[in-house]
């Protein structure tokens, strides 16, 4: 186990992220923005830190609200090329040309606790490590329906702070650019509408010997909507990871080892599928709730897994007036 976040603190100068640009996108919804940016303000100044908005709506509809925060520091910045692959590179691009050594992302929902950019940048100084990832913690506008909560899906992921994690996605993550450069590294466009971006980018990062490390006090709150608290939205976000875990798996590999991967990915999703699929029978004899719901779950992921291994991509950012950052 890896050395606490109170022990680090005690042994280490406090960070300084002079070098470091908070990133976040956004998509058409600037009504959001209120409960974030200031907060990213807020923690980015003591630091010395940038704090960048990068609007990939075509019509910039995010302009004139951040233009509300142009005199506290806030840079704007418009992609309109679509895809959220396009806007994490308007991102690394803008903070390479600034100097910048680190740049975090997070999403326009999302908001940070307190100390969240310190804990950050802090764990990134002391293990030198190509990328740290914090928690995204559910928060609900109601309580959710029974199904929903024991289905698992927005359950807050946990790790002991330094655990070296093998992907991860960018709603709370830093990225060292150095690295990024050294190894030409960026997010990959083929990505850019069905999401995976970020996870073929740091699964690219491990597959290179470069860790990511987990810091578990670096929290940001997720909110989620009643709309997104359904079966039906629980299932398909089960489906589309399990695709875009084949995609990302398959375009890491090359030759014949792709071919084989590719085996491998159909064999893995059928017996997911199998699986869950006996779980939600075992749950319906025995009346679990909970293995009702995590044997759908797992159903879905592997119907994804085995899609996404036979060429199959679920159009997640397809410009339907949706999210850019609609997980």
């Amino acid at each position: 186990m890896e050395t606490n976040a109170q022990d680090r603190a005690a042994a280490a100068p406090a960070p300084t992220g002079g070098d470091v640009v908070v990133a976040m996108l956004t998509y058409r919804r600037p009504e959001l923005l209120a409960a974030v940016v200031p907060v990213l303000l807020e923690q980015a100044r003591p630091l010395g830190a940038a704090v960048v908005l990068v609007d990939n709506d075509p019509d910039a509809g995010a302009a004139a609200t951040a233009g509300r925060w142009a005199a506290d520091g806030l840079t704007y910045l418009h992609e309109p090329r679509p895809g959220i692959a396009a806007g994490r590179n308007r991102a690394l691009e803008h903070a390479t040309a600034a100097g910048a050594a680190a740049v975090v992302f997070l999403d326009d929902d999302e908001v940070p606790r307190p100390g969240w950019l310190e804990a950050l940048v802090g764990a990134w100084r002391d293990w030198g490590c190509a990328a740290v990832v914090g928690p995204a913690v559910p928060t609900f506008e109601g309580a959710p329906q029974p199904w929903v909560a024991a289905s698992g899906l927005f359950d807050r992921t946990v790790h002991p702070t330094g655990t070296r994690v093998r992907g991860a996605a960018t709603n709370n993550l830093l990225l060292d650019l150095a690295v990024l450069r050294a190894e030409d590294l960026r997010f990959d466009d083929a990505f850019g509408l069905t999401g995976g971006s970020d996870s073929m980018l740091t699964r690219a990062l491990t597959r290179r010997g470069h860790e990511i490390r987990w810091c578990d006090e670096a929290e940001v709150d997720s909110p989620v909507p009643a709309r997104r608290a359904t079966r039906q939205y629980v299932v398909h976000r089960s489906f589309r990871t399990g695709t875009t875990w084949s995609r990302v798996t398959l375009a890491l590999e090359s030759g014949p080892r792709r071919h084989l991967r590719r085996a491998e990915l159909v064999g893995r999703g059928v017996l997911r599928c199998l699986k869950g699929a006996l779980v939600v029978v075992r749950g319906a004899l025995t009346g679990s709730l909970a293995q009702r719901a995590t044997g759908a779950v797992h159903c879905a992921a592997g119907a994804g897994m085995l899609s996404g291994a036979l060429g199959v991509a679920y159009v997640e950012y397809a410009r339907r007036g949706r999210s850019l950052s609609g997980r």
